[in-house]
Order: C-alpha cells, then structure tokens, then sequence
C-alpha cells in the first residue's frame, strides 16, 4: 500500500541527503569505532564550553578526526558579539599564520616539479633580495649593518631561518624599522618585496629560527616561479583539488554572512575589535599575505590536514608525494636550534614535536601543528592517526592558554 505523504519525505529526504553529505568535511565514525572514549571526549567539550561560558572567548568550534573519519565537530557561542549570530560549523574565520602551512605545501609542489632545490638561492627569482644586510648594531634611526654571508635559500624561507622576523615583535630596532615599512599595505607582492629589501635582517641566513614574514616572500617567489598569480596557483592546485570551497585570500559578498568577526577583552568585557595584519576580506584590498591572509573553515582546513596526514593524497586528489611529506615533517633547524621551546623543531611547513617528555602532553614525537594570531590552532600525530583543530576569533593570540589544554584534553580521550 502507498503512502504519497511517506513517498513525498522520502523523496525530499533523497533530495536533500546528498547536500548534507557534501557538508560533512570527512565520513563520519562513532567514537567507540576511531579508538576514543567518548566520555573522556567530553571533557573537551567541557573545556571549550567552559571557556565559552566564563567570558575568555566569544565563540569556538572544534573538530576532531581519527582514521580519516570524522569523529567530533562543534561549536559553541557566537561569531559576532555585536550582531549575536552564532558561531557555527561552517562559520568562516581568519586563520592568519595557518596560512603558512598552505603556502609552504605550495612551494614544494614547485620543489618536486624540479623549478628549485631547498638550497637554491632565492635571488634567482627574487633579485630584489640581493645584497641584503644584517643588522650588527646602532639604532633604527642610524643602523649598523653587516653583508650577509650566505645567500638566502627556498629552504631557509621554509624554516624561518632566513633572517627575517616580523613588525609586531620587539626587542630589536629591526622590529621598529618594519612597522615604517608598512608592510601590509602594498598595492602587489611586488612592491612587498621592494619594501623587504630596503630592511635589515634580523640575523646572518640559515643561523637562527626567527618566526617572520619568510612565507609571504615565499608567497612572491611561487608567483614568479609558476608564472601565475599567487591566489590563481594555490586555488588551482590545493583549494579546489581538495575541494576546500570556503577557503582563499578574500571572501565573496554573498559569504559575507558566515565570516566571524574577531574580538578581545577590553574594559573588563568581551568586544568586537577590527583585524589587523590587512587581513583584508574585501577583493581587491590588500595583497595574498602567504604568511597570514587566508580565510577558510574549521572544515575546509580538517580536510587539508588529513591530506598532509594521509601522505599528501585525500579523495583521489594528491597535492602531495608521500615522500615530499615524510621529508617535510622531519625537524629541518640546525644542530641546537629549536622553535619557541626545547621540545618543539621545525620542519618545512609547521611546528613539529621532537621530544615529548619535555613538551608534558600525551601527543607522539612527530606531532606537526600551528596556529593563528586569532586564536585559531590545529595538530596532527600522524602515529595515532589523530587530527584536531580548535577555532576562535580573539586578541591577543591564544591569551588563555587553549591550545596546550586543548591538546591534551584531545590526547587523553585516545583508548
């Protein structure tokens, strides 16, 4: 016997079930199914609520996947404290230094395409980094400066290495000779570069990590290098292969909805508060900050994240060999060099953990991760097939102290 009424749900149901599938960023699996104990997964969720709920942050969401399956994804709070929109899974924030780890993919894909080695000088491409100096002294109204004496190499971008740092670090009178450069509003990478090159470094190249604006040179150099625009090459060869549909450099008007606005305590109270670095969302403001300027979801980035944890490869789609991977998440510093802290190295594309007992978290040796000035955080222990990300929009960067609880609430939950 027919049901029209049945028959018309089911249909509706059929309709729509391939729409839902699609937003799903990877297959789902119960907990129990990927080796987590979804109680102890609660205390994540109590973690990021709590946060949430205490006043510390506006809104979060949160997503965790282990065997390629999704397992965990959330949110909680809102996107726009002034608007009251919520955040939500699919809300679109800025991810800032996560940028980094798209960009270096980027460039090896040139680097396995045989345009250039790790070690080949940049100047090849970049000639605008010729003769650059370093700073041995003085002050920034009257520097004193030295030759440098290695040329600056693809590799030394990669690892931060080069001698570059960044304007809203101190310590230096580098720092203050950057904020005058005014970096981040160039009209072009171009002109980006022609600014860089009136700088000193900060260090001799290949001598010391200093966290910096190394990925937007890199940003430069794959434009010149593949001959097209930087935006058109990693939208070609890794957004849309992986089919990361809400991430590039801007976001379109009929997005404009979705986009998180960023906010931090002021008075005492949570506020909304302008982005900066020209994290421009409108086309056309500012230029591809390699280092910084994308926007993408807590989704789209689960999904770029486990094609770097399945060896370069998700879907059918690979923007990556297995090998370029293995290579690209080995600690690449010198001998005695570390990232921010004695546990922590650095590969070529983020943060890699190269000795647990002195980080304190139940995560493998060979963890990669890194984050985002907004607060925005993601890792990989590719020993327990474990990827996690947590998203907020706050300054200054993680001001709680998230991402290490985050982790290790993440990594106790493994069965």
């Amino acid at each position: 016997m027919r049901h029209p009424a049945l028959l018309t749900v089911l249909a509706l149901t059929l309709n729509v079930l391939p729409t839902l599938l699609a937003q799903e960023p990877l297959p789902r699996a119960l907990a129990k199914e990927a080796g987590l104990d979804s109680e102890r997964l609660e205390r994540v969720h109590a973690l990021v609520r709590g946060e949430v709920e205490a006043g510390k942050h506006a809104g979060a969401v949160w997503l965790i996947a282990r065997n390629g399956k999704l397992v965990d994804w959330k949110a909680y709070g809102r996107r726009d404290l002034d608007s009251r929109a919520p955040m939500e899974t699919d809300t679109i924030v800025r991810i800032y230094s996560m940028s980094k780890v798209v960009t270096a993919v980027a460039a090896l894909q040139l680097f396995e395409q045989n345009r250039f080695n790790l070690d080949s000088p940049v100047t090849q491409w970049l000639p605008e980094l010729k003769d650059l100096q370093v700073f041995v002294g003085g002050t920034a109204e009257s520097p004193q400066v030295a030759p440098a004496r290695n040329p600056i190499t693809v590799r030394m971008l990669l690892n931060h290495t080069a001698g570059f740092t960044y304007d809203f670090f101190s310590g230096s009178p580098v720092h203050d000779l950057y904020k005058k450069q005014d970096l981040w509003n160039s009209t072009s990478l171009d002109e980006f570069l022609s600014k860089v090159a009136k700088l000193p470094l900060l260090a001799q190249p290949g001598v010391a990590f200093n966290y910096s604006i190394s990925d937007d040179i890199l940003g430069a150099l794959i434009q010149r290098v593949s001959g097209m625009s930087f935006e058109q090459y990693v939208a070609q060869n890794i957004t849309i292969p992986l089919r990361m549909n809400d991430t590039a450099f801007d976001v379109p008007p009929e997005k404009m909805g979705r986009l998180s606005q960023v906010h931090e305590i002021r008075d005492g109270k949570l506020r909304t508060t302008p982005a900066t670095i020209g994290a421009y969302a409108e086309t056309g403001r500012g230029i591809p900050c390699g280092g910084a300027g994308l926007f993408s979801t807590i989704g789209d980035y689960a999904r770029f994240a486990q094609s770097l944890l399945n060896g370069g490869e998700l879907e059918g789609a690979r923007i990556l060999g297995r090998k370029t991977v293995e290579l690209a998440r080995l600690n690449s510093l010198p001998a005695g060099v570390n990232a921010f802290g004695p546990a922590d190295g650095w590969g070529l594309f983020s943060a890699v953990r190269i000795d647990a007992a002195k980080a304190g978290e139940p995560l493998s040796e060979g963890t990669f991760y890194w984050s985002g000035a907004a607060t925005t955080h993601f890792f990989v222990d590719p020993q327990e097939k474990l990827l996690a990300l947590v998203f907020c929009q706050h300054f200054p960067f993680d001001q709680h102290g998230l991402f290490t609880r985050f982790r290790t609430a993440v990594g106790q939950a493994l069965e």
